[in-house]
Parts: C-alpha cells; structure tokens; sequence
C-alpha cells in the first residue's frame, strides 16, 4: 500500500512572517522539507499554500502544489481540503509533514506510514519520543502523550501526565524512575476518510480547552496509533533564531 505526503506552507506567521521561503544553506527552507519527502517511500510529494509566492517558489523548483483557502481554522482542515481537490480515495493515506521542519528524517516519514498501514482499527498514526528532564515533564509547550499496551493513545495534554504521585510529593526536582514518559512529535498520518469525517465534525470541548486539535479525533472514538520514533526529528523552526541554528548544524553536517 502506497502513501503520499501534503506539506503545509503558511506565508504569514506571528513570529516569522515568511518562513516557507527563508533561505537556508542557499535554498527556500520550504524546498529542504520538500527534498526530505522525496527520500522517503511517498509515491507522491504536494506543497499546500494559501500563498502565491510559495506556490511560485515551489513550483520552480519542480513540487506539486495544491493551492488553499487562507481560512482554514486548523492544519487538519488544510490537509482535508487538498485531499477533496486532488480527488484522493477514503482508504488513501497521507502523511503530513510540517513546512518548518528542513530536517527531518525521510525514515520517519516512512515509520508513521506503515504503522497507520499495520492498524486497520486507527484512523491515524503519529509518533513520540522519550522525555528525560523534569523541566520537559512540567514544560506545557511539551505535549504529553499516554498510551494503551497496543499503542493506542488514551490521551495527549500540555499537563505531566502520569502525574507521579508519590515522588513528586516528595520532591519534583528530578524525574522519578519507573515510566516512560512520551513526547508528542507532531507528525501525523492520516486515512482520507478520517479527514473527511474531522471537517464535519465541530470543535471538541478537550481540544479548546488543551488547544490540541488530535484531541478532536479522540473525542469522537477515532483510534491514533502511536510509536516510539526510529529516529529522533531535530527541533523545527518557529523564529529566525532557529533558522541560525538550524543552518550552523547543516554546515558541520
């Protein structure tokens, strides 16, 4: 079974207003995440913009590109509408692969595939990693993940979550030992039928509340699958901060 990838490129951003198309070691950042999809196993790569200047970019150098509404109240609604306009089949799967992460690892992509091909009963299938710091544990930019013993997610949140009673009424200052904490990597594959029921369905009460749209998918019985990650992503970038190191690290590659 075959999987393509949709890679969002939002022109307008609060913290760094063109991000898609800073340059990074002489490319459009937009275009190292394109080329990291096209080592992977997706039979097909699509760039969605809501922005001329990318989809002239990324046309250029030789993406597809699936223009969207600039309205689109969550990432999820993007992917859907790129899926109804290019016609995809219900038991298609498509990877989502954000347009700020230039390094990420083509295996991965790979990884999150074939676990959502391996689960009929999951809707999607997205990937997490260790947490090995108190401060990440209690940090609520780290989104928490909890699963059954089939990694079948039971829950994401900004809160730590197993609250570790006991240890932490003694001391929060290390992690205790006993559980693994998870990490939440945003990277998602997802059923086109899956996506097609998400649009319909109105905002859940959790997600609101936790700001976390998968929360959404839970709410109405839809079943994630999760893994620990093969490969560990490097961080994306959210400012031109990032971007700096982001290069540095590619020039001592």
């Amino acid at each position: 079974m075959s999987f393509s990838v949709v890679i969002p490129a939002r022109f307008a951003s609060s913290r760094f207003p063109g991000k898609p198309l800073a340059d990074l070691a002489g490319k459009p950042m937009v275009q190292h995440v394109y080329e990291r999809a096209c080592e992977s196993e997706a039979v097909r790569v699509i760039i969605a913009t809501d922005d001329e200047r990318i989809a002239a970019v990324a046309r250029g150098f030789g993406a597809e590109v699936c223009m969207t509404s600039a309205e689109h109240p969550s990432g999820t609604d993007r992917l859907q509408e790129v899926v109804k306009t290019l016609g995809f089949y219900a038991d298609d799967i498509v990877v989502n692969v954000q347009g700020d992460e230039p390094l990420i690892p083509p295996r991965i992509i790979n990884q999150v595939a074939h676990n959502l091909m391996a689960m009929p009963n999951a809707g999607i299938a997205t990937l997490s990693e260790p947490i090995e710091t108190v401060e990440a544990l209690l940090n609520p930019n780290v989104v928490k993940v909890i699963t059954d013993h089939q990694g079948m997610a039971l829950y994401f949140s900004r809160a730590p979550m197993p609250w570790p009673r006991d240890a932490f009424m003694q001391s929060q200052d290390t992690l205790p030992q006993g559980f693994d904490w998870q990490r939440h990597i945003g990277l998602y594959a997802y059923r086109v039928k899956m996506l097609n029921d998400f649009v319909a369905w109105p905002p859940a009460p959790l997600e609101q509340t936790e700001c976390l749209e998968q929360l959404r998918a839970l709410w109405n019985g839809v079943g994630i699958h999760v893994a620990a990650a093969d490969e560990a992503p490097p961080a994306g970038v959210d400012t031109p901060e990032d971007l700096a190191r982001i290069a540095k690290l590619m020039a001592h590659a």
